[in-house]
């Protein structure tokens, strides 16, 4: 920098010489320059000016320049591209045509007591269901329904043109009535193929004209199908197929103006496709009795059927464990006629005690998994025994309740206690018909905390309707339910969450965005897309799955660790950390390069002038 101070300190030119001509008598001699002279005018310059100080200035510029390249790219964020065209075309997709499933109604008739059908019946029966079903409401999840007709009678069998399901003619007739629905149902699984093809979804609904005297009667089995039992007109019959379609089939049995799975917007299931069933006995007080039970042995193998069904739509773990000391919050009151402390339902948001239940010990649960308690209470000696009484007045049957997203809890009353034993603090187990009848009621609050009922009781609905237990703890058509249900809402949450990455990523020009994001991006892009095609062939499970799995992968993006530890600023404050050390450095050199070029132009313009005058003179 020295080099850049300097002033340039040539020496003064030589005088110049006398005029070639030799000219100096009777000629005027110029006179001596004054002191004021000196000051206006400067020197001439008789050595051409060197250029490097010129360089050497130039040169530093010209590192800066070079260096500034490398200085972008050394701070250049990684940022891989998101396919944000493809998440916008899902978006179109989703809004303009919502995901729906195609399904079939098929209407079977057995009427092999009466006359028979003609083989134009199912032609007609199958035009008066079309219509039918057209002024029915059906859930936002079903798509279009094609509806097939079979005549199966003393006559023969005859199906309509649209026939979708292969009913074996002859496999069944009233006769099997006799033998029990359980039996019954079976018969009609098997005539209908075992219900295994893959494909559009077509649920059965088999009329049998009898007259047993006992009225009208309506069954749900536990596969795909239902049968009306009764003598009725043709009109009425095809009134009914339509509702018993629409209001169990499609709808999940419930009424107009009920909550259930079809108006629900949220799902006990984890963004990630995990669930845990943590299942808690709490002795209140020990000191009374201590109970214990055999959950691994009965209870798990009891919930197997259920986790297996539930596959589809989520991952189940299962924990159990044993708590002590864990007194309710709440407060009961005792009631002589019911010789008993009584629980009110006002009181239940109070009653699980978070201080003392220390619940949430799961291992299982990682990440973004759902935890679902469903906890035993045994109250203590002096509460015991307790009841939960209904808002009308009535002790509640199974003596416990759902909380919404947290799970359910059973009150459950030691025999001893009833017998108004003395309690005796010793180690007792549950029976194994009480640890059954304790599951059987956590399958009923599961299936109430996936929207569907506890339990069907008869309902009303031109006639007695009956319904076939499954051992799954869910019938077949409910299970299509669900998978349509979490297919729809799992693909809406997909796309929310990859709209919401999207503008994130754009909305901030320095977020680093690693290419494991952009490749679980494309991967939930493309679970989604496949989810969508399953939905409209009308494949509820495996859609259910792709949708699952495009949900995961887009929450896994999202919620990167790479996104979510680093603090990201905007291009000012990437400016405002490097200006201070830049700015003054670049300034001074700036600032030398131009003082530099205009030396070097006065110096250049002397010597140009003296080169003028000395060609002027020759």
């Amino acid at each position: 920098m020295a080099v850049w101070s300097e002033v340039a300190g040539e020496d003064p030119p030589p005088p110049l010489p006398p005029s070639e001509g030799g000219e100096s008598s009777g000629a005027l001699s110029t006179p001596a320059p004054t002191d004021a002279d000196d000051g206006d005018k400067p020197p001439p310059r008789t050595s051409k000016p060197g250029r490097k100080r010129l360089f050497l200035t130039a040169s530093v510029l010209l590192s800066f320049l070079i260096g500034l390249p490398l200085l972008l790219k050394s701070t250049e964020i990684h940022r891989s591209p998101l396919p944000s065209d493809a998440i916008a075309a899902l978006s179109r997709r989703l809004h303009s045509n919502p995901p729906s499933f195609p399904c079939g109604l098929h209407a079977v008739f057995l009427s092999f007591g009466r006359a028979p059908l003609e083989a134009s019946a199912a032609n007609r029966i199958e035009r008066e269901i079309s219509t039918q079903l057209v002024d029915l409401p059906a859930a936002s999840t079903a798509g279009n329904i094609s509806v097939s007709v079979t005549v199966d009678s003393a006559g023969g069998c005859f199906s309509s043109g649209k026939a979708a399901s292969y009913w074996r003619c002859g496999a069944v007739t009233t006769v099997d009535l006799v033998r029990g629905d359980e039996v019954f149902d079976e018969l009609l699984h098997s005539a209908l193929g075992g219900g295994g093809a893959d494909g559009m979804r077509v649920y059965t609904v088999v009329f049998v004209d009898s007259d047993d005297g006992m009225g009208l009667s309506i069954v749900i089995g536990k596969h795909r199908h239902a049968w009306v039992v009764g003598k009725v007109d043709e009109g009425e019959v095809v009134s009914i197929i339509g509702k018993v379609f629409v209001k169990y089939f499609l709808n999940g049995g419930v009424e107009e103006g009920e909550a259930g799975i079809v108006k629900r917007e949220f799902m006990p299931v984890g963004s990630d496709g995990n669930i845990v069933l943590s299942f808690s006995l709490l002795n209140a007080d020990p000191s009374d009795w201590v109970y214990d039970w055999e959950f691994e042995k009965i209870g798990e193998r009891m919930l197997i059927p259920v986790i297996e069904a539930l596959r589809p739509i989520a991952n189940i773990n299962i924990e159990s464990q044993v708590l002590y000391h864990t007194p309710k919050s709440s407060y009961s009151y005792y009631d002589d006629k019911l010789g008993g402390n009584v629980l009110s339902v006002g009181d239940i948001p109070f009653f699980v005690n978070s201080n003392e239940w220390h619940l949430d010990t799961s291992i299982s649960a990682t990440g973004r998994s759902k935890v679902l308690q469903f906890v035993v209470y045994i109250p203590s000696a002096r509460e015991c025994p307790l009841y939960l009484q209904l808002p009308d007045g009535e002790l509640s049957k199974t003596n416990a309740f759902i909380s919404p997203m947290w799970g359910g809890v059973i009150i459950w009353n030691p025999l001893g206690c009833s017998l108004n034993s003395k309690p005796h603090g010793a180690l007792d187990k549950m029976s194994s018909q009480e640890l059954m009848e304790t599951i059987e009621i956590f399958i009923g609050q599961l299936r109430q905390l996936f929207g569907l009922k506890s339990s069907y009781h008869e309902q009303s609905m031109d006639g007695a309707t009956k319904f076939i237990t499954s051992p799954k703890g869910f019938a077949q058509w409910e299970l299509d339910l669900l998978y349509r249900h979490h297919a729809c809402s799992n693909l809406l949450s997909c796309l929310t969450t990859l709209e919401s990455l999207s503008s994130l990523v754009q909305s901030l020009p320095r977020m680093i965005v690693m290419d494991e994001i952009g490749r679980q991006v494309e991967l939930s892009l493309e679970a989604a897309n496949l989810a969508q095609r399953n939905a409209s062939i009308g494949i509820s499970d495996s859609s259910a799955v792709s949708a699952t799995r495009a949900r995961a992968l887009a929450e896994d993006a999202f919620f990167h660790p790479s996104v979510m530890s680093i603090s990201y600023a905007s291009i000012e404050h990437y400016f405002a950390i490097y200006m201070p050390f830049f700015a003054p450095v670049s300034l001074h050199v700036l600032l030398a390069v131009i003082k530099e070029l205009k030396r070097y132009k006065v110096e250049r313009g002397k010597y140009s002038a003296f080169l003028a005058s000395q060609a002027s003179t020759s």
